[in-house]
């Protein structure tokens, strides 16, 4: 089955506002992505989400409306969550999707990670797996999780993502040569690639 593709946009950006200043959101600042284009963070976000993943679902909270309508523009459910960790969103989501044939976990602040690695990261889950991009040593975003995943990230909470779950999994390493699946939007002189 194809998994669920949860896109995390519930995070409140700190870092990005202690030097943009405090009224300015990460996910709505615009930048260029890979095909030269100048949109919001989380616009070039959904953009390069392949195509053939309709099951797709936005995690974000309700003080962000501008997110959720871009979301729901590119075809994904939102589901807003009360400001938390990651934890707690990745447990919503799993919560509303339990049986999804695993979760595609793509990052809300990561506009430059090309589709085709999307689809290899896809292509390697198995039930019984977590299958992560490889660049050049370095684990990046996003991260699936197969099927016999979803007790275990339901019962996620707080700051604390999946990354835990590593340890004890059988994890296929993906390698592609994306540096975009290293590059997250943490501070403003992120936003150029």
């Amino acid at each position: 089955m194809t998994p669920l593709v949860v896109v995390l946009a519930a995070g409140q950006g700190r870092r990005f506002r202690e030097v943009a200043g405090a009224g300015q959101d990460k996910l709505l600042a615009p930048c260029v992505g890979r095909d030269g284009h100048r949109r919001p963070v989380i616009e070039q976000v959904l953009r390069n989400l392949p195509v053939q993943f309709t099951r797709r679902l936005l995690v974000t909270t309700a003080d962000r409306p501008g997110v959720a309508s871009l979301a729901r523009a590119y075809g994904c459910q939102v589901l807003i969550v009360e400001p938390g960790g990651m934890g707690d969103s990745i447990a919503a989501a799993v919560a509303l999707g339990p049986s999804a044939g695993g979760w595609l976990l793509v990052l809300g602040d990561m506009p430059f990670v090309l589709p085709a690695s999307i689809e290899q990261v896809a292509a390697a889950l198995m039930p019984d797996s977590i299958a992560v991009p490889l660049h050049q040593g370095e684990r990046g975003h996003p991260v699936g999780f197969g099927a016999g995943f979803g007790a275990t990230l339901a019962g996620l909470s707080g700051d604390r993502g999946a990354k835990r779950l590593f340890a004890s999994a059988r994890v296929a390493e993906v390698a592609v040569p994306d540096l975009g699946v290293l590059w997250d939007v943490d501070e403003p002189q992120a936003l150029v690639f």
